[in-house]
């Protein structure tokens, strides 16, 4: 069989050039600048539940999770975050709420970064000196993280509701008192549940300053709406080239968060696909069972870790076009497939044996990728 150019261009297309932002760390993840756009997620155990955290952390950087936030909104689950940071294999993320207190106590247990929200911190605005300080002898980044809401209630009286404009002035406000201190390891979030307020707010945040920021729709709602919310405003974003790190919110497992995540990424070329299924939608033209087909081929190769575009068609209008134009494809019609490998079709097989043939000519080609051609598969059908 002759050798198969697998996964996309070694320069991809992008819409736009990546907005000009400063970098940070968070632990051992650039943020901003020329770094690649990381995708966040959040546990949802009892932080004081130690082995369950450490448990879906594994999960989540298995996930191909970047960093992990994790609530702290009681002295227990401060205390509890020195072993979690030290023991998590991505960078640990520490939210902040109410209590200043527990900025230090999370800087001390040696987290990467404090999430703080100027909004209903008390006294936050009397503490940044302090803050500042422990943070940059820890070298420890921050993220200002700005919510519709929590948001101030001067600015909720100012502007009568949470708008674009009353979030970036809380953010801008914010970013100065720590950059009068001397202090620039932070990144700025301005989240809001409407979509269309988010856009709105992060345009005009990403036009005041360089600061780099972390994208998120908040309260964005269950998998299927909250999918949708984030795609749609991430999507404009990124693709303007706004937003250097991302967190999908969603009333669901938080692994199925970075899975979109990930999948919104790659369908913009900020970060290399990895397996991706092309498959017709319902049509009367189709001649086998396409949502079956498509599954069990999904399912078949869900462990596959090279770079690869498969193409399950149904009928004989799009099925050769797309088949021909993946890695591997299959048109199928009248009880047969033709298999396509790189544009050819190598052979014709029974409807019935389309799906282990599939997985099989899959299996060959990524025993011959390059070394290096791996990664976490990510499937949409």
């Amino acid at each position: 069989m002759p050798a198969v150019n697998l996964g996309m261009p070694a320069v991809p297309d992008l819409l736009a050039p990546r907005r000009p932002s400063r970098k940070i760390r968070v632990g051992s993840v650039e943020v901003g600048g020329d770094a690649r756009v990381s995708v966040q997620s959040m546990t949802t155990t009892p932080t004081t539940d130690i082995n369950a955290t450490l448990q879906q952390i594994a999960e989540l950087t298995a996930s191909g999770c970047d960093i992990v936030r994790v609530a702290v909104p009681s002295r227990d689950d401060a205390e509890a975050l020195p072993i979690i940071a030290r023991k998590s294999q991505i960078p640990v993320i520490a939210d902040i709420h109410f209590q200043p207190n527990y900025v230090f106590a999370a800087i001390d247990a040696g987290c990467a970064g404090v999430r703080v929200n100027p909004g209903n911190i008390r006294k936050f605005d009397d503490r940044v000196g302090e803050i500042a300080a422990a943070a940059r002898a820890a070298g420890v980044s921050l993220r200002i993280g700005v919510n519709a809401g929590s948001l101030e209630p001067s600015l909720l009286q100012k502007y009568g509701r949470p708008t674009a404009e009353a979030l970036v002035e809380s953010a801008v406000w914010e970013a100065s008192l720590f950059e009068e201190h001397d202090f620039h390891d932070f990144k700025i979030s301005v989240k809001h549940n409407d979509p269309i307020v988010m856009v709105k707010a992060y345009r005009m945040l990403a036009a005041r300053g360089d600061w780099p920021l972390h994208l998120g729709v908040t309260e964005a709602g269950p998998a299927f709406q909250g999918t949708i919310k984030s795609a749609t405003a991430f999507g404009i974003l990124l693709a303007e080239g706004i937003g250097d790190t991302i967190r999908v919110s969603l009333s669901a497992p938080p692994v199925e968060e970075v899975k979109v995540g990930l999948q919104i990424l790659q369908s913009l070329n900020l970060r290399e696909r990895r397996l991706e299924i092309v498959s017709c939608p319902s049509c009367g033209r189709a001649q086998v069972d396409v949502y079956s087909l498509a599954e069990r081929v999904t399912e078949g190769l869900k462990h596959l870790t090279v770079p690869l575009r498969v193409a399950v068609m149904g009928c004989v209008v799009n099925g050769p076009g797309e088949a021909r134009e993946a890695d591997l494809g299959v048109a199928s019609g009248n009880g047969k497939g033709q298999i396509f490998v790189k544009g050819e079709v190598v052979k014709t097989v029974p409807e019935a044996e389309i799906v282990e043939t599939l997985i099989a000519e899959a299996g060959r080609i990524a025993a011959d990728a390059p070394a290096g051609e791996t990664g976490s598969p990510q499937v949409v059908v």
